[in-house]
């Protein structure tokens, strides 16, 4: 089926640690960045620093996620 048909694909699943090395590779960009003289060039920089904060929030929402399955599996459930 083509994308117009109405089928749906699902978005890729990462895991925290995608995530995370995802975090650690915009970093290194942004470093680099800054080093051969891009800090210049604001939209760059802003478009760098939006992708940054965007990756940041994934991370702590997986991060977040992973522990409370983490709790639930080793606890159960909590009632209350």
């Amino acid at each position: 089926m083509s994308e117009g048909d109405g089928e749906r694909t699902l978005a890729p699943m990462f895991t925290t640690t995608d995530i995370h090395q995802r975090l650690d590779e915009l970093e290194s960009e942004r470093m680099l960045a800054t080093l051969i003289g891009l800090s210049t060039d604001q939209a760059y920089m802003a478009d760098l620093r939006t992708e940054i904060d965007a990756t940041r929030d994934a991370y702590v929402g997986a991060a977040v996620t992973e522990i409370a399955s983490l709790r639930a599996e080793l606890s159960g459930p909590l009632y209350g």
